[in-house]
């Protein structure tokens, strides 16, 4: 029985120390600024991840136009669609395909300014 009313002591200890507040109003221990925080973070986290799904459904749905994307039917150097990674190749290596970030069919040997390499 000692041991239990030790144990609620301490507790009731370190629920003054918390409740202790600065001159300013607020409470100035260690231990509320990490449950404020982790609260904070935890609040933050779960509504940055709704808008975030909301706008990648959004970003998904519609595609660039190829003169916004400054699409052109001929490579870059050695940069072309049919080595990165947005490009959806057609039926066979020599077929237009599609692209998740420009609209309409592509071509394997063309380039844009959202080429980004494969690998």
């Amino acid at each position: 029985m000692r041991i239990k009313m030790i144990y609620l002591v301490n507790i009731g200890h370190s629920l003054e120390s918390i409740m202790k507040k600065s001159p300013d109003g607020f409470s100035n221990s260690r231990r509320a600024l990490i449950r404020n925080g982790f609260t904070t973070a935890v609040v933050g986290a779960a509504a940055a991840t709704g808008l975030l799904k909301t706008g990648l459904v959004r970003a998904q749905a519609a595609k660039a136009s190829k003169a916004t994307m400054m699409y052109q039917a001929t490579p870059h150097g050695k940069d072309q669609c049919d080595n990165c990674v947005h490009f959806i190749p057609g039926k066979t290596p020599t077929d237009d395909g599609t692209c998740t970030v420009v609209e309409g069919s592509i071509a394997p040997g063309a380039w844009c300014v959202a080429y980004a390499p494969k690998g």
